[in-house]
């Protein structure tokens, strides 16, 4: 009997090594899996997180095409940059010189304030002329 629980303790010890490394390969394999499931996870976020911006390029492009090849864009533009007016319509310019200035100089006419005015903007021009009151 000494001689079977001997080899029944060795076998005993043999399997619970070959349990063991079954166990601890399991355990290896579930920890990869679970990895790469994370990684798989992030891409994917990543993915749609790329998705919803390129979405909102996309509209907005959109939008701006829809505005650029408007009529009312076309008609700013024309108007801008090539000074065409739609019939019936009048331009108005207020050159420099009208405009109401302090600071004439009376002896030969000049205007001192002269270089003031023309360095300013066209918004700064029209407010003069309509809210810079001089009695």
């Amino acid at each position: 009997m000494a001689f079977n629980l001997n080899h029944t303790s060795k076998v005993t010890k043999m399997v619970i090594i070959v349990e063991f490394l079954v166990v601890s390969y399991l355990l290896y394999t579930l920890t990869v899996s679970v990895y790469k499931s994370y990684q798989i996870d992030q891409h994917i976020a990543t993915f749609m997180s790329d998705n919803e911006k390129i979405a909102l390029d996309n509209k907005q492009k959109e939008l701006d095409y829809g505005y650029y090849s408007s009529n009312a864009y076309v008609e700013k533009i024309a108007k801008q940059n090539l000074g065409l007016v739609k019939p019936g319509e009048q331009v108005i310019v207020i050159p420099s010189s009208d405009l109401p200035v302090n600071g004439a100089d009376q002896n030969n006419g000049t205007n001192t304030s002269d270089l003031a005015v023309r360095s300013l903007s066209n918004p700064q021009k029209w407010w003069k002329f309509f809210f810079d009151i001089h009695a």
